[in-house]
């Protein structure tokens, strides 16, 4: 396995889809390993379709507090992960006086999807999945198929 950081941040506008969802999916895969944690430019309740969407792959979304940058008790992260440009200007001017990498994937909110309750269920199912192949794409998963 390559070298892992040893704290990532991923943030977004709100912290109630995307930034909780990533989180829960890299605790879920590495968090035993690695610290992970999430933060939005603003705060709001997690989004009821994002915890159905996690809770469909086995992940418990419901407890999640969100959070601001300035609700962080530490800001030693070694990665900030950006899922949104508006959380990208404000990682970049965070990592300003500080020495820590931020790399921006810019994830569709799921949130401003219209139409039947399904297909609303499908765009949070889709940012889900995407957010999992990201992750699984850049931290190296020493996982072994069970033989």
């Amino acid at each position: 396995m390559g070298d892992l950081p040893g704290a990532v941040l991923f943030s977004c506008s709100m912290n109630s889809v995307r930034s909780p969802m990533a989180e829960a999916l890299l605790k879920h895969l590495l968090g035993h390993r690695i610290y992970v944690d999430s933060a939005g430019v603003r705060a709001t309740d997690v989004d009821p379709f994002a915890v159905e969407a996690m809770d469909e792959i086995g992940i418990d979304l419901s407890r999640h507090k969100a959070k601001t940058f300035d609700d962080l008790e530490d800001t030693s992260y070694d990665l900030i992960i950006s899922l949104s440009p508006e959380a990208q200007h404000k990682a970049v001017e965070l990592t300003r006086t500080m020495a820590c990498e931020v790399e921006f994937w810019n994830t569709f909110d799921p949130s401003i999807a219209e139409g039947s309750r399904e297909s609303r269920l499908a765009a949070y199912r889709q940012v889900r999945d995407f957010l999992k192949k990201r992750i699984e794409q850049r931290f190296v998963l020493d996982l072994k198929p069970v033989v």
